[in-house]
């Protein structure tokens, strides 16, 4: 009896332990003085009713039928997922990450999204915005007093209207070749250094029109860096990737390089290799997975992601020069259909890299796809954005890449989400 009360008493303070330890590491998690999206409650976002599909069977059919043509035919590599609003109707893994196909790709390895990083950049700069650290018209040289173009401001970075020059393109053609060029790996400051020293000619004058430009994101990296006193990889651990509960997630840094996943070219598969461009961060290097990244679409969806004057900035279409559809905001490229339709997406490639975030506003539907074998076929994830909002192009491209007759477009059309 004695025996059975002890043992009782030793459970029961292991358990208190245990649930002591526990609630300290989700403190720990979550503790940072940084402006961050602790705010947001991921599992309050969305009601039962947000995930309600009619025909949902049939869409996870099509879904199926896309994964197994596209994706298992084409013998592409990565994560692929579709959710509506935070149920995951569909899921897929294939390859590998490293090379002699070893570390099977799986919901936890975390693959680089390429330039999908800068619509989480851009979400980091808004938080500092909010808080007000930084506000959207300041210009660039009230943080960096050097840079030598002053009609630059925050927000011409983040919605691609700077007219700055990419700096993949500027360093080729510096002449002779300054010494930032011997190094291995070139860092953001380096860029920012070669900038001011050598002071390339804009590529159009600034906020006179969109120009997508990694430039932009590189620089914002470095602001983030200089108003949170942390670097980049660690503010977006304390702003970002610990509140949402993106676990996998980071940013690629040289330390990484024997660790994280590789990317592939097409054939072999060979592992493409690093050069000097491949540690700047901002405009890209967020490895992350799907179920991560479901994350941060889930928060974004939230009331509580900002204040509503600057969510709403996010989705507006910045560049109305010309006539069409395509254009940016902040973060987000999008297709403007009409006034009730509108696709927002990013995508990224880098390398053997290929990437698809479609963050769909009006469905609450959240398609990703993360490739790390080379292949533009990844590209045709967007389209199935087609099968939850009335995009008839994405209907066709869908149709296209799954080389499927005009039953399946009657099939489709009859699928919708119901709020």
């Amino acid at each position: 009896m004695k025996f059975s009360k002890a043992l009782f008493v030793l459970i029961l303070f292991a358990l208190i332990l245990f649930s002591c330890k526990k609630e300290s590491s989700e403190e720990e998690q979550i503790k940072t003085t940084l402006p961050n999206f602790g705010n947001v409650d991921l599992d309050g976002v969305f009601k039962n009713k947000d995930h309600t599909l009619e025909n949902k069977d049939s869409l996870v059919a099509v879904l199926d039928r896309y994964y197994k043509n596209v994706w298992e035919k084409g013998n592409l590599w990565g994560g692929f997922m579709v959710a509506k609003g935070d149920e995951i109707l569909y899921e897929g893994y294939r390859g590998f990450a490293q090379a002699n196909d070893q570390e099977p790709i799986n919901d936890t390895v975390a693959l680089h999204v390429a330039s999908i990083s800068k619509s989480i950049t851009a979400m980091a700069t808004l938080k500092l915005v909010e808080a007000g650290k930084i506000n959207l018209e300041d210009p660039l040289t009230k943080y960096f007093p050097k840079f030598p173009y002053p009609k630059v401001t925050i927000l011409t970075l983040l919605n691609q209207r700077s007219g700055l020059p990419k700096y993949e393109y500027v360093i080729e053609k510096i002449s002779p070749a300054p010494p930032e060029l011997s190094k291995k790996y070139l860092t953001n400051q380096d860029i920012l250094n070669l900038l001011i020293r050598y002071q390339p000619e804009l590529a159009r004058p600034t906020d006179t029109g969109f120009m997508y430009c990694n430039t932009n994101y590189a620089l914002l990296a470095l602001l983030i860096e200089r108003v949170t006193e942390k670097n980049f990889p660690e503010a977006m651990k304390q702003m970002v990737f610990r509140p949402l509960k993106m676990k996998h997630s980071y940013v690629f840094q040289e330390k990484d390089t024997l660790t994280a996943a590789k990317s592939f070219f097409q054939r072999g598969p060979r592992v493409y290799p690093y050069d000097r461009l491949d540690v700047i961060f901002g405009d890209k290097n967020i490895y992350t997975t799907p179920r991560d990244l479901l994350n941060f679409s889930k928060a974004l969806y939230s009331k509580d992601f900002l204040r509503p004057d600057l969510k709403k900035m996010i989705f507006e279409p910045y560049s109305n020069e010309r006539p069409g559809i395509n254009n940016y905001g902040l973060g987000f490229r999008m297709k403007v259909f009409d006034d009730q339709e509108k696709l927002t997406y990013h995508n990224g490639w880098w390398h053997g890299t290929n990437s698809v975030f479609a963050h769909l506003q009006k469905s609450q539907v959240t398609i990703i796809a993360i490739g790390n074998k080379y292949s533009t076929r990844i590209y045709t994830a967007l389209a199935l954005s087609g099968l939850f909002e009335n995009f008839p192009y994405e209907i066709e491209k869908f149709q296209k890449a799954m080389n499927e007759t005009d039953t399946l477009k009657q099939n489709i059309s009859n699928d919708s989400y119901s709020e």
